[in-house]
């Protein structure tokens, strides 16, 4: 598969932008559940996340990232980047957007957060859909990908 940015917005109607996105990238989402949509459109290198908006945050990008191909990746990646000096936030082995999944967040002098992250595997029972951060706040209030 390979890396791909990764970028998760907040939308006013899903239904909607979920129409929009499947006749711009030219197919159906690849994952649907109650309040959120993805799409991995093959011409493109993005793992586009659209979330039901939160009060005052419909319409903007909710974070950006970077999906990579191995668990492995992730950890050389946060190596380099704490060695850099850039502060991080550690999340193996989280359940987020409807799946398990390892990461690292930084966030950017302007509050905008990255996430560097491997997608272990889809949940798809309905008991083990995301829960949002339990005691972690990300910058602007949002817990993971769920509405």
């Amino acid at each position: 598969m390979g890396s791909k940015v990764h970028v998760h917005m907040q939308v006013s109607d899903l239904t909607k932008s979920r129409e929009f996105y499947e006749r711009f990238f030219g197919g159906a989402p690849v994952k649907m559940k109650p309040g959120y949509v993805k799409f991995l459109p093959d011409w493109a290198s993005v793992n586009l996340g659209l979330s039901q908006g939160r009060a005052g945050g419909e319409g903007t990008v909710d974070h950006m990232g970077i999906q990579v191909d191995a668990p492995e990746t992730v950890m050389v990646q946060l190596q380099r980047v704490k060695a850099a000096g850039v502060a991080v936030r550690e999340e193996m082995g989280v359940n987020c957007c409807h799946a398990n999944q390892d990461k690292f967040w930084v966030q950017d002098p302007d509050g905008v957060e990255w996430e560097v992250y491997h997608l272990n595997y889809d949940l798809e029972d309905e008991g083990g859909l995301s829960q949002p951060f339990e005691g972690l706040q990300l910058a602007k209030g949002s817990a993971c990908c769920t509405s």
